[in-house]
């Protein structure tokens, strides 16, 4: 299969993915990730591997693309990691200091 990956062409198959793949131990998964074989790998480790790109180089968004087009499951971030609500920093210090504005 033909795809774009940060602007340069490659033709990957399921079976150069499992061969590229294989022996290489999973970082830790703090994002969305990609199962290959019994092992599960973040999208970033596994599109630097099969393209031999620095990371910085290309979005997950192209690596999930590819992979998902060649039959892989990637999961995406779980809804109990995602940030819920984020407060301001003049929420924060409100909220230590037990909000001294709100009297």
């Amino acid at each position: 299969m033909r795809c774009v990956i940060a602007r340069f062409p490659f033709d990957l198959t399921r079976s150069g993915v499992l061969e590229s793949m294989e022996g290489v131990m999973p970082e830790p998964v703090t994002g969305e990730s990609v199962i290959i074989g019994r092992r599960t790998y973040p999208v970033k480790q596994v599109g630097g591997v099969i393209t031999r790109q620095d990371r910085r180089d290309f979005s997950i968004g192209e690596v999930v693309r590819a992979m998902t087009r060649l039959g892989f499951t990637c999961v995406g971030l779980p809804q109990s990691v995602a940030p819920t609500h984020t407060l301001s920093p003049f929420q924060r210090a409100s909220a230590m200091l037990g909000s001294p504005l709100s009297g």
